[in-house]
């Protein structure tokens, strides 16, 4: 018997937070029984590509969303269902431009439509003489995502979020009761610390009796890259055995600036997209996560499994918090603050988390064999 196959729609299958959730359930998901197919909105390959083909999934692409040709990608969206009518379950990431491919999968009567949010994009700093100001593209992404969001729960019939802020956020308050919680789970294995493991990377990447600071996220404005990098310069002028690693990919050249401004080149490393992100969380002492806008997001679990301690932005949910490894801060303190915060709990036993992964029902294996029952359920329905 042939597997049912959910396509999957997102931008471009790069190492991002919703990506790497949805690559964890599909290498973790019964494949004889589901697969996964993609269509994505970026004409150049993404990280995940070959490995997706290799686990059998399908990739399907379309241009850009673009508000220049959108007439012509909603008539793109209907011929793509129109000559795919074997989709039955429609999977959307777009969170609230989900909005289009929904309305077209409704119209073209796939039965199964999905919209899952991934963010909450709640507040947005146009203050023009604050610090934590947004860009011009984050303030227009804003108002579109949250002027297309009203109508997708009318054209989807399945809710899903990876937590209740997210969830609130896209579906509002009177739909919350209908929305499933897909927790950003993990191979918890995979992320276990391990002190000799820790002191090999510190060794590979020249950071032996450094005090190591983390983070990991793409380079988009709404993670907040310079706040970090202010952080990290107060944090020199209380400990100077500090490292900076960053991890992710993305425009980092406005940042690699603001480095060279502040004269600490040689103590921050721009380490790219990794496909070893679980070896670089052991060489880090503390993991720094200060982003403006968040769902629920999967390198913070990551971390937790590796047993770090993290400071994190209060714009980031509390539910997260399973190990109560997490710590929570204003954007509004200044970063001489967060500094003389991340000192003073820079002192901890690190630990094998692992139970309290899979207590809070963040481990991979469980939370793959319920994915696959909801889309099961929801073709029965």
């Amino acid at each position: 018997m042939n597997p049912l196959r959910v396509l999957h729609v997102l931008t471009i299958m790069n190492r991002g937070g919703a990506e790497t959730m949805v690559m964890n359930y599909y290498r973790n998901i019964d494949r004889t029984k589901i697969q996964f197919d993609f269509l994505l909105h970026r004409e150049s390959e993404g990280a995940f590509d070959d490995e997706i083909l290799l686990l059998g999934g399908r990739i399907y692409r379309l241009q850009n969303i673009n508000f220049k040709n959108l007439r012509q990608y909603k008539k793109s969206l209907d011929t793509f269902f129109k000559t795919h009518p074997e989709y039955k379950i429609i999977h959307s990431h777009l969170n609230g431009l989900s909005t289009f491919v929904l309305k077209a999968a409704k119209k073209n009567n796939v039965p199964v439509r999905i919209a899952h949010s991934h963010t909450s994009l709640y507040k947005v700093n146009m203050n023009p003489f604050s610090r934590n100001r947004h860009s011009l593209n984050f303030i227009f992404k804003f108002f579109v995502q949250n002027y297309f969001k009203l109508k997708v729960p009318k054209y989807a019939n399945h809710y899903y979020s990876c937590g209740k802020k997210a969830g609130l956020w896209l579906f509002g308050k009177r739909n919350i009761n209908a929305v499933n919680m897909i927790n950003n789970a993990i191979d918890s294995d995979n992320f276990v610390y391990q002190e000799k493991k820790a002191r090999t990377i510190k060794e590979q990447l020249n950071l032996n009796n450094k005090f190591v600071v983390g983070h990991v996220g793409n380079f988009v404005v709404e993670k907040n890259h310079s706040f970090l990098i202010r952080v990290f310069g107060e944090l020199l002028k209380l400990n100077k055995d500090c490292v900076l690693l960053l991890v992710g990919g993305g425009d980092n050249k406005m940042y690699k600036e603001l480095v060279s401004e502040m004269d600490i080149v040689n103590q921050v490393k721009f380490l790219g997209v990794r496909n070893d992100v679980n070896n670089i969380l052991q060489a880090m002492d503390v993991f720094v996560f200060p982003s403006t806008n968040e769902g629920l997001p999967v390198t913070l679990i990551e971390a937790q499994s590796s047993g770090l301690k993290i400071l994190a932005s209060d714009e980031i949910s509390n539910e997260l918090n399973i190990t109560d490894l997490v710590k929570f801060m204003s954007l509004d303190q200044p970063p001489k603050y967060w500094a003389e915060f991340i000192i003073k709990h820079s002192n901890y036993n690190r630990e094998n988390t692992k139970d309290k992964i899979v207590k809070g029902n963040y481990d991979i294996i469980n939370n793959a064999k319920m994915l696959h029952d909801l889309y099961q359920n929801a073709l029965k329905k």
